[in-house]
Formats: structure tokens, sequence, C-alpha cells
């Protein structure tokens, strides 16, 4: 039987300020990647969103960024390897205090945004972000772009890793994500995403902005937290996933 797991970033709210839907996402979701205050988040977000995963049965995953709170972690920074293995071990940290505190125990990281991009294309960076993970854990699962340096990266340290896909973003002819400042770059449409999500899971393709086919493999498909209709995205998703006789599990869950 297929299986794939379907991860979503949350916890990216701070202060009085609100992002996403995170208690209605946490029914259709298995694996949940909190934001660890650099490009969003605060210790009470943390908190808040650990504990609603632990209600839900859903894995707990850091999602370290680049220290960008105005632009939200979407905008690329120079940064050297070792800042990259040192703002991960960092936030690693931060995620993995509150869930043990909380009684759980952190499953997973994935990097966010901008770093998780520059990381899918540069080996340095990925090499570094991968050693920061093992370092900290070894048992702990890196996500990372399909086919990506930051896949490569994890597998040559020794960590599980996870191919994740989007379901609502498009894609380049060279497997990379869309611009979000490109022409549809993001998937509004639910039906729409969950089409390409089953295309991915099922047959080991996306079709591009350039209208090629892209093969890739799917362990993890992602969700944003963030985009407008999320909830819904997540629900037809589900839905379409197991009415094709999908299994839907946590990518760090073993078979039995």
């Amino acid at each position: 039987m297929l299986r794939v797991d379907l991860n979503c970033d949350m916890g990216e709210g701070f202060g009085v300020y609100r992002v996403g839907a995170d208690a209605e996402l946490m029914k259709y979701i298995t694996s949940t990647n909190i934001a660890c205050g650099f490009h969003a988040g605060d210790a009470a977000t943390i908190r808040a969103t650990v504990r609603l995963a632990l209600e839900h049965g859903v894995a707990i995953g850091a999602h370290p960024g680049l220290p960008d709170l105005a632009g939200f972690g979407r905008r690329e920074m120079s940064i050297t390897p070792k800042e990259a293995y040192e703002m991960t071990v960092y936030q690693i940290g931060a995620v993995g205090a509150f869930a043990s505190s909380e009684g759980g125990r952190l499953v997973h990281v994935k990097p966010h945004g901008a770093l998780y991009n520059m990381a899918a294309k540069n080996k340095a960076l990925a090499e570094a972000i991968a050693e920061a993970v093992y370092k900290v854990d070894p048992r702990l699962m890196l996500f990372g772009l399909s086919g990506s340096e930051l896949v490569r990266a994890g597998d040559a340290i020794g960590l599980r890793t996870a191919n994740e896909v989007f379901a609502d973003r498009a894609y380049e002819a060279d497997g990379s994500l869309s611009p979000r400042g490109a022409e549809g770059a993001v998937i509004h449409d639910p039906a729409l995403a969950a089409e390409q999500a089953l295309g991915m899971v099922k047959r080991g393709v996306v079709r591009t902005r350039q209208r090629s086919d892209f093969a890739l493999k799917a362990d993890t498909v992602c969700v944003h937290g963030d985009t407008p209709g999320a909830v819904a995205h997540a629900m037809r998703l589900r839905e379409a996933l197991e009415t094709e006789g999908i299994a839907v599990r946590g990518a760090g869950e073993r078979d039995d």
C-alpha cells in the first residue's frame, strides 16, 4: 500500500499576531513543523503549538528559518555554513525543549522558506544543516525538497530523510519551487492542489510551469498553514489521498 505523510508549517504567529488556523489544521495532518522564533514564533506560541500537536497525535518537528521576522524568512540572506549550523542547532533546541517539557519528543526538522530553498541547491549549506540535525540527535528525520542537496546531505551523514513535495506550490522545470512572485506560483484551488499531490504520490511526477513533467519522490506532502484557505486544502487533500487508498501516516512512523 502506498503511504505518505501530510505536513504543515505552524506556530507562525508571535506576540499578539496570529497566523494560520492551527487548531483546525491539526485534525487533518500527521506532522507539524513549528516555527522556532527566527522567522516567526515565540516561546508562548511554540508551547501552545506543541500542546496542540500532542493533543491530536501529530508528529512534532522544528521549522528553523533565517533571522528575518520582517520578511517572514522568505528573503535570501548571505550566510556561511557555520552560521547555518549554529542557527539550526539553536532553533532545534527551542522546539525540542518544549516538546520534552510537555511530555512529547521532537521527531523531525524541516528548514523554512529561503533557508530551505538555499539548502536545496547549495551543498555546503545543506551539509551544515544536516550536521546540525545529526549532532543534536541522530534519530531525528530531516525533511527536504524532493531530490535536493539537503536530502542527499541527510542521507550521507546517516539521517533518516523525507523527500518533500508541495500540494499548493507550482514547480519549475528543474524541480525547484516557483518563486512566489511568479504567476501561478501558489495554487489556491483545493481541487487542483489535491490533483497535483495525487500525481506526485501515485505517479512520481509533477507538471511544471513550463508544461514539462518532472520526476520526483513523495514521502511527505506539505500544505502551508499561512496560505488562505489552508484548512480547505488540507481537508480536500486528506480525503483525496484516502479515497485513492493511500495511507496517511507520519513520516517517522515505522511499519509493523
